[in-house]
C-alpha cells in the first residue's frame, strides 16, 4: 500500500460532533465542538478547544463549567445547525425546540434530548494558537435510563451516536468486537465443541 506525504493538518477521524452547553439556565448557549476526548482516567478528566472568537469563549472562561451532551443520529441536524449559527445572534435552544435540563454539580444546563451528559468544571486553559484547551474535570453524569438493561450495564449502542469523519456525519452501525476480543482465550464451551467434532470424526476414521 503506497502513501503520500501532506503537509501537516487538522485531520483526525472519526471525531465525536458533541453538543457543548454553557452558561446557565436562564440564558445559556450551545456549541458543536468536536475536538474533545478524554484525557485521564482518576480523576476523570476530560477537555474541549475552542477559538477565542466564538461566542461561547468568554462564557467559558468566566463561568469554568461546561457540559458536554453526546449527539444522537436524532440530533444530528441540531448538531450541525449550532455549529454554524453563532449565541451572538440567536437562542438555539428556542430556535431548535430543544430543552434544557439541569445537571448535578454545574449551573449550566445541558440538553434534555440528549443521551447522556458530561458536566465539567475547568481546571486550566491552555492556549495552543487557533484554539484553547479547556481541560476540564468531569463532576457528574447524567445518562438516559434507556441506555441501561436489566443489571444496570451502560448499552451505549443503544444511542445510535453519530460520529464526525473529514465533513460527514455518521451513524454509528456494525459491532466489530469488544475490548480485548483479540487476546480473550475461548469460552470453554467452544473448545468442548471443538473436541466433539474432533472425535466425532476419529470414530468415523475407525469404523
Amino acid at each position: 500500500m503506497s502513501k503520500l506525504i501532506w503537509k501537516p493538518g487538522a485531520i483526525h477521524a472519526p471525531l465525536p460532533p458533541t453538543m457543548v452547553t454553557c452558561g446557565t439556565m436562564k440564558k445559556s448557549n450551545i456549541i458543536t465542538v468536536a475536538w474533545t476526548g478524554i484525557v485521564n482516567t482518576i480523576p476523570p478528566m476530560t477537555y474541549i478547544s475552542i477559538r477565542p472568537e466564538r461566542y461561547s469563549y468568554p462564557i467559558l472562561c468566566e463561568q469554568g463549567e461546561f457540559v458536554i451532551n453526546l449527539t444522537s443520529a436524532k440530533l444530528i441536524r441540531a448538531a450541525d445547525f449550532c455549529g454554524a449559527r453563532t449565541g451572538a445572534k440567536i437562542d438555539k435552544f428556542a430556535a431548535l425546540s430543544l430543552h434544557k435540563e439541569p445537571c448535578a454539580a454545574v449551573s449550566c444546563p445541558g440538553i434534555a434530548e440528549s443521551p447522556l451528559q458530561i458536566a465539567c468544571k475547568v481546571k486550566q486553559r491552555i492556549s495552543l494558537g487557533s484554539h484553547d484547551m479547556f481541560l476540564a474535570e468531569i463532576a457528574s453524569i447524567q445518562v438516559d435510563d434507556a441506555l441501561l438493561d436489566e443489571s444496570g450495564k451502560l448499552c451505549l449502542e443503544r444511542a445510535h451516536l453519530a460520529a464526525y469523519a473529514h465533513g460527514d456525519y455518521y451513524e454509528l452501525g456494525k459491532r466489530l468486537g469488544s475490548f480485548g476480543f483479540a487476546v480473550r482465550k475461548k469460552k470453554k464451551f467452544q473448545h468442548k465443541k471443538e473436541s466433539h467434532h474432533v472425535n466425532k470424526r476419529s470414530r468415523s476414521a475407525l469404523s
